[in-house]
């Protein structure tokens, strides 16, 4: 049996373009905290944060797990931006130049670690803890 994870992801800029952080938090199939992680990432805008946020948090697991589980696993991958997960999904065409190679990074990371992987929107009271390790990650820019 493939062991399950949840991967909360967010992203946010202050202004937009601005100050711009990632937070991710991965949870086990009981819902226990695993390991989390946040970044600043410069002045970006609020989608290109967003997409940020699922290369650290799938970066994060690769890193935790070793490729080799990672290859067992079914991640599935929870964030509040609409946008980012239909296009995730191949339900949206990119069409911010500054997100394609985002994309083109989550797409290697699933060819190359991931072979189970769902991306799910979720409602933004859902994904509190990745939106907390966004901000704190955005207050460390001051």
């Amino acid at each position: 049996m493939k062991k399950k994870l949840v991967l909360h992801t967010d992203g946010g800029a202050r202004g937009n373009p601005g100050p711009s952080g990632a937070g991710a938090v991965v949870y086990d199939e009981t819902g226990k905290t695993v390991k989390e992680t946040s970044k600043y990432l410069g002045i970006k805008t609020n989608n290109y944060a967003e997409y940020a946020a699922v290369v650290l948090g799938l970066e994060m697991i690769a890193k935790h797990f070793g490729k080799a589980q990672c290859k067992t696993l079914e991640v599935t991958v929870r964030m509040d931006s609409e946008l980012i997960c239909k296009q995730l999904n191949n339900e949206y065409q990119i069409k911010e130049e500054t997100l394609f190679p985002l994309y083109i990074q989550v797409h290697n990371l699933l060819v190359s670690t991931f072979p189970s992987v769902t991306f799910e929107h979720v409602r933004r009271e859902d994904n509190a803890h990745a939106d907390r390790l966004a901000n704190e990650a955005m207050d460390r820019s001051s």
